[in-house]
């Protein structure tokens, strides 16, 4: 099996076949609905708010709310009473099943549900999976994170719409370093290997650090991208803004951090300051764009012409200093 992650592959240029970038259509389809981009910001309390998440929704993007310190319930409601779509995320514990019959109880049912823990191969996501597919069966549910082909097998098979694939390659996840496992380094071969044996969506999570990688997460399988460290660092993230030397800062740290948990035990992630880099809206456009420049190199007019693209492996002494020029 190759090993390879985002900064030593490039995808090999396809003879072109539009006239204009703007012709090639970057949307992608995610539980009956089309969104503008395969891009999901992270679920996480420094990315998304209930704010980030309206304007999304209304204006074509897909988005998972994070579940840290959330009424979900109230969220489900307000989404529903501004009549777009409701994206939720659970655990897997007494209060994520209680949120789970409140909701039925008061007929309230999220469009999209994200059983998001850090190790998504495991007995009780199989469990939690069936209680959703039994009390809210409308919902499209998401599972993960996995990081083997064993794992999105299972997954798949206990009932889950559509799996996430990354164990610890974020920019503020330290998962390798305390326990010696994840996808940290070879993100985009793990994605490789576990699009080979998927049947429904892949959401590739964590390690683009670049608009490209969104095309390359493209080519090796995924369906939908989430990112977190481009879009913490954005005007109106919801992460205390911090000025360092006259330059202003967003404060960004993973889920399993002690930031967000408020206490050091079990910590598998770490704080970091993003530099403020413009608007939602701005960004999201751009990677529209990059995205549709990318479909045109690959030769084609749609998103999944990207993986008709071939690629190389960098390797050698000068392989880095190209990328960094």
């Amino acid at each position: 099996m190759e090993i390879f992650d985002y900064d030593n592959v490039l995808l090999l240029p396809r003879k072109c076949r539009v006239e204009s970038r703007s012709e090639c259509d970057a949307g992608v389809v995610l539980g009956g609905r089309t969104f503008r981009i395969p891009v999901v910001p992270a679920n996480m309390k420094t990315v998304v708010d209930e704010n980030i998440c309206t304007w999304m929704a209304r204006n074509g993007y897909f988005y998972v709310m994070h579940r840290f310190d959330l009424d979900n319930l109230q969220f489900v409601k307000d989404m529903k009473a501004k009549g777009v779509y409701a994206s939720i995320s659970l655990g897997v514990k007494k209060p994520d099943y209680d949120t789970v019959d409140q909701l039925v109880a008061e007929g309230l049912a999220p469009d999209y549900i994200t059983i998001d823990i850090a190790h998504g191969h495991a007995d009780t996501v199989q469990r939690m999976i069936g209680y959703l597919k039994q009390k809210l069966p409308a919902a499209f549910v998401i599972a993960g994170n996995v990081a083997t082909p064993e794992a999105v097998i299972d997954l798949e098979n206990w009932g889950a719409d559509a799996t996430k694939v990354g164990i610890g390659p974020g920019k503020v996840c330290i998962t390798r370093m305390k326990t010696g496992f994840g996808t940290g380094g070879w993100q985009l071969s793990a994605l490789k290997w576990c699009a080979r044996v998927a049947t429904k969506p892949i959401i590739a999570d964590g390690g683009i650090r670049e608009h490209g990688d969104i095309a390359k997460s493209i080519r090796f399988g995924a369906t939908m991208v989430m990112i977190g460290s481009l879009l913490a660092g954005l005007e109106e993230s919801p992460g205390k803004t911090v000025e360092v030397d006259g330059k202003l800062f967003k404060e960004y740290y993973g889920s399993a951090s002690d930031f967000n948990k408020g206490e050091y035990k079990h910590v598998e992630g770490k704080r970091i300051l993003e530099p403020v880099k413009g608007t939602l809206a701005d960004t999201l456009r751009e990677m529209e764009e990059d995205i549709q420049s990318s479909i045109s190199y690959a030769g084609g007019k749609k998103l999944l012409d990207i993986r008709k693209a071939n690629y190389v492996i960098l390797g050698g002494d000068n392989a880095g200093e190209h990328l960094l020029m």
